[in-house]
């Protein structure tokens, strides 16, 4: 059975009366009417999605109550993965408005917006975050700059952990397939590999098939 702790976060009375009236009750709301599950746990398939995107959006709440979206982007993997509760990145030197590392001091709750582009493929993510300021923490910091054997070169101020409290996978059907250079590379390897591979089976099948007429050519004299 589906956990049902995303349900209950974003589905409220008149999320409820819309379904019931315009479709989708069955399908989503109808997962309230049992109790909370609680936090969701990070599986193989979410787990190779974050690891794998090298930028997402985070959400975060003023103040004032207003919603604030903000983009981070790095290396391949520099949002990561500690556990199956727990997502970490190290937060790099911006434009010093430092709206979301002020609002999650006020308020937790975040929302993740997740995307692989080229196989069209989303998720929408919600949990709670703290920063950890790089001198209070250095050896969090340095586990979070090092990306397998790349470590991020930016100023980086602060950690950012984030405790996944539940996850909500989108529909493929409107997302725009985007590609960058690094996939294109590797995609045009890829084929140029197998038609080299393919290359040279033909210049082999070429001799094998003129060999094959020269001896003819001499049995026929």
């Amino acid at each position: 059975m589906v956990n049902n702790h995303y349900h209950h976060l974003v589905f409220g009375q008149r999320s409820a009366e819309r379904q019931q009236r315009d479709g989708g009750w069955t399908a989503y709301g109808r997962q309230t009417e049992r109790p909370d599950d609680g936090p969701d746990a990070l599986d193989t398939r979410e787990k190779a999605i974050i690891r794998g995107v090298d930028q997402f959006h985070i959400g975060t709440v003023t103040e004032s109550g207003w919603p604030y979206i903000q983009y981070r982007s790095g290396p391949k993997g520099f949002l990561q993965v500690l556990d199956d509760h727990t997502l970490g990145f190290a937060d790099f030197r911006g434009n010093s408005q430092y709206v979301t590392a002020s609002n999650l001091d006020n308020d937790d709750r975040v929302a993740l917006f997740i995307a692989d582009y080229p196989n069209r493929a989303r998720i929408k993510l919600f949990g709670r975050a703290r920063t950890v300021e790089a001198a209070d923490d250095p050896e969090l910091m340095e586990r979070l700059r090092k990306i397998g054997s790349i470590e991020i070169a930016a100023k980086c101020e602060r950690s950012v952990l984030i405790r996944v409290e539940a996850f909500d996978w989108n529909c493929t059907r409107s997302i725009i397939p985007r590609f960058d250079k690094q996939y294109l590379s590797e995609l045009s390897d890829v084929y140029r590999r197998k038609a080299d591979e393919r290359e040279q089976e033909l210049l082999r099948e070429i001799a094998e098939l003129k060999a094959q007429l020269h001896d003819a050519s001499r049995s026929c004299r």
